[in-house]
């Protein structure tokens, strides 16, 4: 077993053990947005079914966006060609967020969009937990966003419960670098599905991860040093 699956499998563990993410007879629906974090997320919550003593429901549901990508079909074809039971939701999300009306910002337009219909169609499968692939790099960057944008101190939450506790939103990658998640997706050669979104790379996220990456350049620690200071916000800290 290389270095990145053990990393990724230990660490993954961590979260949820730490967290109590999942629980015997959950019911989970995985966010697969087609990138090599929701697949990786969704290979291993499989993967550690069988070695733990106890068993839950996987449920992988792909949102298109609408771009003409074509990324249901590309999903559909993973899912299908890996054992795996998933729903495909086929929308126009990113061109009406993208519509004159909402220049501004379409993409919080289009993430709120996508997060309803994930609500909706975990409310009708059962499912009890969404889980999405976020990493440890993903809470930097919001964390920026919130402090640069919208003038607050927040960042993602690992565990996040919603609805007084009908449904509750697990993170278990939060604690892996998104370099690491990088080279297990390559060794298991994850495929990288490709949205069409036409302001992907010039998003506010996409100028805080630039910033940012200047800064890790500067000095390897930073990373680290900016993650352990968020241990201090709600939410960071284990319930173990």
């Amino acid at each position: 077993m290389s270095y990145a699956s053990q990393q990724m499998r230990r660490l993954m563990g961590k979260a949820i053990s730490s967290f109590q993410m999942i629980e015997d007879g959950d019911r989970v629906l995985v966010a697969a947005s087609g990138g090599r974090d929701s697949l990786s997320l969704l290979w291993l919550l499989r993967d550690r079914l069988k070695r733990i003593p106890i068993t839950y429901t996987l449920m992988a549901v792909h949102v298109d966006i609408g771009f003409g990508q074509d990324t249901g079909k590309s999903m559909e074809a993973f899912f299908k060609a890996n054992g795996f039971d998933y729903r495909i939701i086929e929308s126009r999300f990113g061109p009406w967020a993208h519509g004159m009306e909402n220049r501004e910002n379409p993409c919080f337009l289009c993430s709120r969009l996508k997060r309803k219909a994930i609500f909706e169609t975990a409310a009708a499968l059962e499912c009890n937990k969404i889980a999405f692939g976020h990493q440890k790099d993903d809470l930097i960057e919001t964390f920026f966003l919130n402090l640069f944008f919208a003038g607050s101190i927040g960042t993602i939450q690992p565990v996040q419960e919603l609805f007084n506790g009908k449904l509750s939103i697990i993170r278990p990658l939060f604690l892996l670098n998104e370099s690491t998640i990088k080279r297990y997706a390559d060794e298991m050669g994850f495929p990288e599905t490709d949205s069409g979104c036409p302001t992907a790379g010039s998003s506010k996220r996409a100028q805080i991860r630039s910033l940012l990456s200047n800064l890790y350049q500067t000095n390897r620690k930073i990373r680290g040093n900016i993650f352990n200071a968020l241990q201090g916000i709600g939410g960071l800290n284990s319930r173990s």
